[in-house]
């Protein structure tokens, strides 16, 4: 059975300096990413382990506009300049053409499997396989699905070793909780279960949450149908008890 992991998270986001900035003067790393040449996107990203933030933008409106497969972007077009929002969470997995069958046997509407490419802030060229998911359940998107070259171990150490995965300055956190707001929190919750084969846990006044991994998808009552927050876990005393917000999004230090 193919793996899954909650892998990171997309912002949509019009300046991508403004979050790392915002980030910095709390003492997180946050960096320029690179470009998506093919789709006419960029990006900034801070890492917290192998999970991390993505902070999305567009860079070129026209190819933006012209992408035909990529949900992600093609949502993008149709957000921004006016809402930065947490747009979704993205599942890692170690068989993307297995879950890609499973998905499309449940009846979702799938992107092909798409070939991404770009560069980083240093030349060094990272790869991936994607796809994306149309459609929504009670106004709330799906997830999208990535497989990396390459096993967990084996990323943690090259981005280590790259200085891209290291410690924040104010001290350890751990993404672990995507906060969603919908409507009927059992429905959504039972039908991504359903959907990637996730674990439901007991509901707690009336919000239920996923376990993916160690971590958690937690939906619970909104009239939104939105990703609205990201929660860490942290014993550091400058983050503990903390919360960032960017655009409409809000990031949780407990």
């Amino acid at each position: 059975m193919a793996s899954k992991k909650w892998d990171h998270l997309v912002h949509y986001v019009n300046d991508l300096d403004q979050p790392v900035e915002i980030f910095r003067e709390h003492g997180l790393i946050a960096f320029r990413g690179g470009s998506h040449t093919d789709w006419g996107t960029h990006n900034s990203l801070s890492y917290f382990g192998l999970t991390y933030i993505e902070f999305l933008g567009i860079e070129n409106l026209e190819l933006a506009k012209a992408t035909e497969h990529n949900r992600v972007v093609k949502d993008a077009v149709g957000t921004l300049p006016e809402h930065e929002v947490l747009s979704r969470v993205v599942i890692r997995t170690d068989d993307i053409e297995e879950m890609a069958a499973s998905l499309e046997a449940a009846g979702l509407s799938l992107s092909p499997i798409m070939d991404g490419k770009r560069l980083d802030n240093k030349g060094r060229l990272i790869e991936w396989r994607m796809m994306t998911i149309d459609g929504d359940f009670g106004g709330l998107v799906y997830p999208f699905v990535i497989q990396w070259k390459g096993s967990d171990d084996e990323r943690l150490e090259r981005l280590t070793a790259s200085g891209v995965i290291q410690p924040h300055p104010a001290g350890n956190a751990e993404m672990k909780r995507a906060v969603f707001h919908v409507s009927d929190p059992a429905a959504a919750a039972g039908h991504w279960g359903s959907l990637f084969g996730l674990t439901a846990l007991e509901p707690v006044d009336k919000s239920v949450s996923l376990q993916i991994g160690d971590k958690f998808f937690d939906f619970v009552q909104g009239d939104e149908n939105q990703f609205k927050q990201v929660i860490f876990e942290s014993d550091a005393a400058r983050l503990k008890g903390k919360s960032i917000r960017i655009g409409e999004g809000e990031y949780v230090f407990a």
